[in-house]
């Protein structure tokens, strides 16, 4: 269970409406509370690996669930990391590529100038970062996988039939 995307997804859809789709899927879930814990809101269902089991690359299914038609839900699932992780992601690519995109920009000019460009440096220096946390985040992928099968599993059970990962 791993994906060269940053965030594994799957979609299908459940022949209930909404909050019965919920229900089932939080009812089957904490029927079985030790192998994973579960965060329930109107339209939203988070499952997590427990507490006692979670390490920095665990991760956890995030469930969006919406009407789609009359008896009918479309579940978004979405995995990924815990949301501090994910953060310190985000803000780092953010950072990463504002830096590149300038030092890039200026480098380039200095390049048309005629003068030194120093400013490509720290641009190739960007670029070996951004590979580098792309690295990091498929290496994460890979200790985390067994612990995403396992929430694969769970969701699948909860819902009663097999659900493909995009």
């Amino acid at each position: 269970m791993s994906s060269f995307r940053l965030r594994p997804r799957f979609t299908h859809v459940l022949n209930l409406d909404v909050e019965a789709a919920r229900e089932k899927i939080v009812g089957q879930v904490e029927r079985d509370a030790a192998r994973c814990e579960v965060k329930s809101f109107p339209g939203f269902v988070c499952l997590r690996i427990p507490e006692e089991d979670r390490h920095y690359w665990s991760p956890r299914l995030n469930l969006s669930l919406d009407a789609e038609g009359v008896a009918s839900t479309r579940v978004n699932g979405t995995y990924g990391p815990n949301a501090n992780m994910w953060a310190s992601f985000f803000y780092g690519y953010l950072i990463v590529g504002s830096l590149g995109l300038f030092s890039g920009i200026l480098g380039g000019c200095q390049w048309v100038l005629g003068m030194t460009p120093w400013g490509l440096w720290i641009f190739a220096v960007m670029v070996a970062l951004a590979v580098g946390m792309y690295l990091s985040a498929q290496f994460g992928q890979k200790i985390a996988a067994q612990q995403t099968f396992k929430l694969h599993q769970i969701y699948e059970s909860a819902v009663g039939k097999e659900v493909k990962i995009d």
